[in-house]
């Protein structure tokens, strides 16, 4: 069956961090995403903030990180994935804050990757298209960044995964980076040619394409192989809500408010293979803590059901 797995956020602490990763296998999960973005938060970010936790040495973060490896190791749990911060660019910042995200936070991430041996690491491209004009000027600066990471996260056997995104315009969600599934394929393709490997790869993040009304199933099935990675959430269509799959309906009639069938059925016609991995953190904190590792297992239930769905012989 396919592995389970669900971000560390709001379950791993950094003061027992052993304790959250045997909750996560408790509750049925096999696999993590790190959330190496809580470390520097987009919040912050965006109000040009930022505190000094990538400062430190690689030395330090090795320090750092080594009871969650322990933890980690202790319990069975892989970690598969992560997200580095974001954004990576601020529209309008301080040069010194954006050239800091480049040259400090990218790479650090990376070699936090590498401490946890993980196979993934997701980054968000640039949301640049008002500030620079088109949609074409905005993904020369993503791939710039690309050119500056990809070398030594090939380095370290991590490949890069681009993420669809939303962005806001008048009071109106629009799509935003990597919406558009030609333009991505094009473009994974000529970069790992250029490469001569496989070095990038393609999260596909089902809240935002909810919101967006990507078709699941058409998207999926051209991206084939290149999907490498999931972010599993739901909402409402109306806000990037990360919830728990199946909680919006549509109408009083309960139609849900996702196409979880043609997403199951994208997955189930290119083989995909590789971790159903939840991103419901915000979920956890909606509950009490004393019904945390409950709403855990949930999670974990459902992600059998579409692993069984996936690995069906036929699904209508």
């Amino acid at each position: 069956m396919l592995s389970l797995g669900v971000q560390t956020k709001n379950v791993v602490d950094d003061k027992d961090p052993a304790a959250g990763f045997a909750m996560l296998h408790r509750a049925g999960f096999s696999c993590v995403d790190f959330s190496l973005n809580y470390y520097l938060t987009n919040t912050s970010l965006y109000k040009q903030e930022r505190n000094d936790f990538f400062d430190q040495s690689e030395a330090e973060l090795e320090r750092y990180f080594a009871p969650h490896v322990q933890g980690a190791k202790e319990a069975g749990i892989r970690i598969h994935q992560m997200h580095m911060p974001y954004p990576l660019y601020i529209p309008g910042g301080k040069q010194e804050l954006n050239e800091y995200l480049w040259q400090v936070v990218a790479p650090k991430s990376l070699k936090v990757g590498e401490i946890f041996s993980c196979r993934y690491m997701v980054v968000h491209g640039f949301k640049l298209a008002r500030h620079l004009g088109s949609e074409e000027a905005e993904w020369q600066q993503t791939e710039s960044l690309l050119h500056a990471i990809l070398p030594r996260a090939r380095e370290m056997g991590i490949m890069i995964c681009m993420e669809n995104l939303y962005t806001g315009t008048g009071g109106h969600i629009v799509e935003g980076t990597c919406c558009d599934v030609r333009k991505v394929v094009e473009r994974i393709d000529r970069i790992n040619d250029q490469y001569g490997a496989e070095v990038l790869g393609f999260c596909l993040d089902t809240g935002h394409a909810n919101l967006v009304g990507l078709h699941f199933e058409d998207f999926i099935t051209k991206l084939g192989k290149r999907l490498k990675v999931l972010h599993i959430h739901d909402n409402d269509g109306v806000g990037d809500l990360h919830q728990i799959p199946f909680t919006f309906t549509k109408t009083r009639e309960n139609k849900v408010s996702t196409d979880w069938d043609g997403f199951l059925r994208g997955l189930r016609t290119v083989g995909f293979d590789q971790v159903l991995s939840f991103e419901t953190a915000p979920v956890l904190s909606a509950f009490p803590e004393e019904l945390k590792e409950e709403v855990l297992h949930l999670i974990a239930r459902i992600g059998r059901y579409f692993a069984e769905k996936v690995e069906e012989r036929t699904y209508e």
